[in-house]
């Protein structure tokens, strides 16, 4: 454990440049951009509504007494951050090898402000997600949501999130030092994982076998318990809320030690 420790003391001991990682992706990502950040709100509300448009009415998506909008976008701002976050987190050691090589700079820095900067994208588009909550919905049909004292867990539910998807991207962004074929390769298992994630279907279509093994998925976890708390104001089991920080935790475990065990043969293949 003496490492993990290391690894917090660090983030606390490097946090300025932490915060300069985060504070340069904005300004790649919004320069030259006339909106600049109002895109972080615009884009996921503009998204939400042709996936709205595409599953509601083209394909005729829809489900008996629930907010059918509420349950694909609450699906889809949790998967959209996983995997913006870990094709960003996965590049960010290549992406930095001339500062990596010139200077002594904790590497496992750099999957950190990548999963962070998208996290800060990921709690923007919570708003538009809220503005459909709050508007959406009948109340006559049993399908309008409300705000409740359950949504305290939101946050709770969202850092195990941000653990799995840090040690995935520690896992990838390894992978990608020796492999830099990962990043295709990743794009196409996104795609499987985007169809084997009940995001805008439900899981109670497939066969019982089948949804015991899709419950195995940790992203599942993450939106059922979101589901459970804006569509249906319950709060999810304690045992659901340990299932969801252990599958967190134990993947960030996983993720550091292998970062840590490969980070000093990063140098050769930069």
């Amino acid at each position: 454990m003496k490492f993990f420790k290391n690894i917090y003391y660090n983030i606390i001991k490097y946090k300025f440049l932490l915060s300069q990682l985060v504070i340069r992706d904005f300004k790649i990502k919004y320069k030259r951009s006339v909106l600049g950040v109002l895109w972080s709100l615009l884009y996921p509300l503009l998204m939400m509504a042709v996936m709205a448009l595409v599953f509601s009415h083209m394909f005729k998506f829809s489900m008996e007494g629930v907010n059918y909008l509420v349950y694909l976008m609450s699906g889809l701002v949790v998967f959209n951050y996983f995997s913006e976050a870990t094709n960003s987190a996965m590049t960010s050691i290549t992406g930095n090898s001339s500062l990596i090589n010139k200077v002594y700079i904790p590497k496992y820095i750099f999957p950190v402000a990548k999963c962070l900067f998208v996290g800060i994208n990921f709690v923007l588009s919570l708003i538009p997600l809220l503005l459909i909550i709050l508007i959406s919905g009948d109340a006559a049909a049993g399908t309008k949501c409300y705000i409740n004292i359950y949504y305290l867990l939101l946050p709770f539910i969202y850092v195990c999130m941000f653990m799995f998807t840090l040690g995935v991207s520690y896992i990838l962004s390894t992978i990608a030092v020796f492999l830099r074929d990962m990043i295709y390769i990743w794009g196409i298992l996104l795609t499987i994982l985007n169809y084997f994630t009940p995001i805008f279907y439900s899981i109670t279509i497939l066969p019982t076998w089948l949804q015991n093994i899709f419950k195995f998925n940790p992203l599942y976890l993450y939106i059922n318990a979101t589901r459970e708390i804006v569509l249906f104001s319950r709060m999810p089991s304690p045992l659901y809320l340990l299932a969801c920080f252990l599958s967190g935790f134990i993947v960030m475990i996983i993720g550091m030690a292998v970062f840590r065990k490969k980070q000093n043969k990063f140098i050769y293949y930069l």
